[in-house]
């Protein structure tokens, strides 16, 4: 991985079919932390991974022009994007603090929970929902160890937090 750093990558999981692009700016035995690339040649918040399954990561001709383009338009990754992803806690409670919404996904890419953080123990991660129109909508618990996907700061959950 370390080769990869502040590149953009492509990684891929055994058990889910959606491929994750977006530079790589730090990761941990059980975390990777990109500046998400959803489409394009669009950057959009971040995305943490779990690092589970992770059946490749790699650089294409393809990913290395999207590259190209991508910091022909400034894009600059720098310490400041570095949060501390040694685990969940770590992860859920700095985000909480710095950002307040975050969203999370489990092995399913068809849904995803957008909330602000109620509660974090080792048996539950407890959310207040926050609802497509912006409105928080009661609570929602996991547990933690089905998180695979976290994702915040994208243009999604900032529209979001300016009806809040």
């Amino acid at each position: 991985m370390e080769q990869y750093l502040r590149q953009l990558i492509s990684i891929e999981f055994q058990d889910k079919k959606e491929v994750y692009n977006g530079f790589l700016i730090d990761y941990s035995d059980d975390w990777i932390l990109l500046r998400n690339n959803p489409i394009d040649f669009i950057v959009d918040g971040y995305v943490i991974l779990r690092n589970k399954n992770v059946e490749n990561i790699y650089r294409d001709e393809d990913i290395e022009f999207t590259e190209k383009v991508i910091r022909l338009k400034g894009l600059k990754t720098n310490a400041e994007d570095i949060i501390p992803i040694k685990d969940l806690d770590a992860i859920i409670r700095y985000i909480d603090k710095k950002h307040g919404v975050f969203q999370i996904a489990k092995k399913s890419a068809k849904s995803a929970y957008l909330g602000k953080l109620i509660e974090l123990n080792n048996e539950e991660l407890t959310i207040d929902f926050l609802d497509i129109r912006g409105e928080f909508g009661g609570e929602l618990s996991f547990n933690p160890e089905k998180i695979r996907v976290i994702e915040f700061d994208t243009n999604y959950i900032n529209s979001l937090k300016l009806l809040i």
